[in-house]
């Protein structure tokens, strides 16, 4: 994979384009640490699910684009060991030289590598897994199989979950859904789509989940108040969805 890296600016924001108009990342140039995109912020709904400040306690993220969600973990998470997989070495140097990449350390790392590939072989189990990798054609490779979503489920902490960025306007949208729900025996919920056209997935593995709108209210308002990431119009939104049956988010 070779790709040409472009970066823009306007109003404020920094973003990152892959040799088009389309939008691989954004940072917020007064808040660096901050998830300007709506579905970062969405893939962060997994806190809510998991509201302990100690969880994640490991995360594996593969696509690194802007870095906005290695980022936001590395500092609102600091316990967490943060691995990301990103197969092109020119999207790691934009990165670090456009948008704020913390150095890498004991709990940060990164590898070049194919994010299917390396989840193949991995021996490693995470609490999180975050699947946000695109070329620029919004292709996904095998990070939306089958086989992929198994390998991962493979590598999930026994209260682990998977989180992936889907493009609903792509016709294959209620396929990436099924395949999920699949590989993780029906335990897969997409959130309704966001206004950009992204929706975003969640699996869970080991315990059953289960968990009143309330309370996921609860924790939006706690996360909100602890990082300032508002999350309260994406409860919202699963409330007036058919997501939720009873009022209670099942996982």
């Amino acid at each position: 994979m070779s790709v040409d890296i472009h970066i823009s600016e306007e109003a404020g924001v920094r973003y990152l384009h892959f040799s088009s108009d389309w939008v691989q990342g954004a940072m917020r140039v007064a808040r660096p640490w901050a998830l300007e995109l709506d579905y970062t912020r969405e893939m962060m709904a997994c806190l809510l699910l998991h509201p302990d400040a100690d969880w994640p306690r490991s995360a594996l993220l593969i696509g690194l684009g802007a870095g906005s969600l290695t980022k936001f973990l590395h500092r609102h998470r600091p316990a967490a060991r943060i691995t990301v997989v990103e197969i092109e070495p020119a999207v790691v140097a934009a990165a670090r030289q456009y948008f704020r990449l913390p150095e890498e350390d004991a709990r940060f790392n990164i590898v070049i590598a194919e994010g299917a590939e390396f989840v193949a072989k991995a021996k490693k189990r995470y609490d999180l897994i975050l699947v946000d990798g695109y070329d620029e054609d919004a292709r996904t490779g095998m990070l939306d199989t089958l086989p992929f979503y198994a390998a991962a489920r493979a590598r999930l902490s026994d209260d682990g979950l998977l989180v992936t960025n889907l493009l609903s306007k792509r016709k294959d949208f209620r396929d990436s859904v099924a395949r999920l729900r699949q590989a993780f025996d029906d335990r897969a919920l997409a959130f309704p789509s966001c206004d950009s056209g992204n929706a975003v997935a969640c699996a869970a593995s080991g315990e059953p989940l289960s968990l009143p709108l309330e309370e996921l209210k609860e924790n939006a308002l706690a996360l909100k108040r602890e990082t300032g990431l508002n999350l309260l119009p994406t409860v919202t939104r699963l409330a007036r969805s058919k997501s939720c049956p009873g009022g209670i988010l099942s996982l």
